[in-house]
């Protein structure tokens, strides 16, 4: 097992290479100037000059380049051009918000979508299958920003159940935490289930038909235990990988939910920098993704070798 981690790790470096390498070459050659940004419209050359020069913008590309890798690998994310504050500082805050709402959301979803998924399989061709299939594709066909407005109207402003916007950390208790992101997750977990749910019938379907399902019927084994012992387990692999990705892409911000709930999330932070053509922030982000995706795959590759014996170390 752990040599395995170890090959897969080792394979994930050259990936994240590669994607320091294309986030490095693209910000630089796409059309603006940083020094500009900074100085202003009535800014004199000499200024800009200045300015380039303290941030090393005068250096040939590949100096550029090895400088900022350089840092990378001692903790260094950069400066924001903007704000003039480190980048890690202002990353910190923005975790809490953007974890806390992709780990609600994903609990939720597995909670409501695997049963889902496994009842309409076991029960396919029925008004059971269909009514499932039928939210799965009301889910996908609802835009969120709709369900939110929608969940906004109702629950915190008709009922008043709820605050309207806003996150609060959990340092600040579990009743005003739990207040703030039920609606956000709601919201997302709407498109999840519907995801989760297609794809465990799908794969439960698939498995169903197997030679060890009937066996295991033949065995006088509970048709709950054929279900979740034999059935689910072989089927779970391509589940999880949707899962995986799902909370991969939950965590590297999911602007529109945070826009519409004002969350101060990694997705709303990265927007603003590219709307600010703040370079340093844009790539900090961008890796942070990047390594957040590596790092899911790792363990969806983990898991694949827990759940499929066939796979060797």
């Amino acid at each position: 097992m752990l040599g395995y981690l170890v090959r897969r790790i080792l394979a994930a470096i050259p990936v994240m290479g590669v994607v320091a390498l294309f986030v490095f070459l693209l910000l630089r050659l796409t059309p603006g100037d940083p020094a500009a940004i900074l100085a202003g419209d009535n800014a004199t050359p000499e200024q800009l000059d200045r300015i380039r020069t303290s941030l090393g913008l005068n250096e040939p590309i590949y100096i550029q380049f090895y400088t900022w890798v350089a840092k990378l690998l001692h903790g260094d994310l950069g400066v924001s051009l903007i704000s003039n504050k480190p980048i890690l500082e202002m990353i910190g805050p923005r975790l809490e918000p953007s974890i806390s709402v992709a780990l609600a959301t994903i609990v939720l979803s597995i909670l409501v979508a695997v049963p889902l998924g496994v009842i309409a399989a076991w029960k396919h061709g029925t008004w059971i299958d269909r009514c499932v299939m039928g939210l799965s594709v009301l889910g996908f066909s609802v835009p969120v920003f709709v369900i939110g407005y929608v969940l906004i109207q109702v629950f915190a402003i008709d009922l008043r159940w709820v605050p309207v916007q806003g996150f609060k950390s959990i340092s600040a208790g579990f009743g005003p935490f739990f207040e703030r992101i039920i609606l956000p997750t709601c919201t997302l977990s709407f498109i999840y289930v519907a995801l989760i749910a297609r794809m465990t019938r799908a794969s439960m379907l698939d498995v169903l038909g197997e030679d060890y399902v009937r066996t295991a019927r033949a065995k006088g084994i509970g048709e709950t235990g054929v279900l979740l012992r034999h059935a689910l387990r072989n089927a779970a692999v391509p589940v999880i990988t949707v899962i995986g990705s799902g909370f991969a892409l939950l965590i590297s911000g999911v602007v529109v939910t945070e826009s519409v709930f004002n969350l101060p999330g990694i997705g709303r932070l990265t927007v603003d920098a590219v709307l600010a053509r703040d370079y340093p922030v844009i790539q900090a982000m961008i890796l942070l993704t990047s390594g957040i995706y590596v790092a899911v795959n790792l363990l969806i590759d983990l898991a694949y070798t827990l759940l499929d014996p066939r796979i060797r170390y």
